[in-house]
């Protein structure tokens, strides 16, 4: 966990802790603890990726960083329509595999280029005493971000209007499912 309070070292450290459970996730057998890992990483994706969207991408547009911006937007994207479909899987199913293989290949570049594109840029422009108030509200954004992906939810307007309602719903879901012990 990072030790400073800069949104770019938060970001980093969830790259990382993402990085982690997409190895546990492919080298897991179909299971519980296959199961718990996904669900961890599809929750961590989901609000790290809703937080982005809604304080990250609007600042690099105002340092004029339109075109890193949307060619991660478009990422998370891709990547949001690909973990949809495997949230509804069934991790035995011989197809899980080889489209998990496919998402974790589409988040670890999504993230170098974050970390090659992106997060550099914000260090260069954004004073020290904005990265920490980006990672204030970069926290804020992830305690109501919705927990499963909602593709075509890109943008801070779109996660404002449809994400407190998607929050709402997805979090009940993860509520039943946790009762229920269905993995689902």
């Amino acid at each position: 966990m990072s030790t400073t309070d800069d949104v770019v070292d938060l970001l980093v450290d969830q790259h990382e802790r993402i990085r982690g459970l997409l190895a546990r996730v492919a080298e897991a057998a179909p299971g519980p603890a296959r199961q718990e890992a996904f669900a961890e990483l599809r929750r961590l994706l989901a609000v790290h990726e809703t937080a982005e969207e809604m304080v990250v991408h609007p600042a690099m547009r105002r340092f004029g960083a339109n075109d890193v911006v949307d060619a991660r937007l478009a990422e998370e994207h891709d990547a949001k329509e690909a973990l949809s479909t495997l949230d509804g899987m069934d991790m035995a199913d011989p197809a899980f595999d080889d489209r998990f293989a496919t998402l974790r290949t589409m988040v670890l570049e999504h993230a170098e280029a974050e970390e090659r594109d992106e997060l550099p840029l914000l260090r260069e422009h954004a004073s020290s005493t904005e990265r920490v108030l980006m990672r204030r509200a970069v926290q804020a954004a992830e305690a109501v971000a919705p927990t499963h992906p909602h593709a075509g939810v890109e943008s801070l307007t779109a996660n404002v209007v449809v994400g407190p309602a998607a929050s709402v719903v997805d979090r009940a879901r993860d509520a039943v499912r946790a009762v229920l012990g269905s993995g689902q």
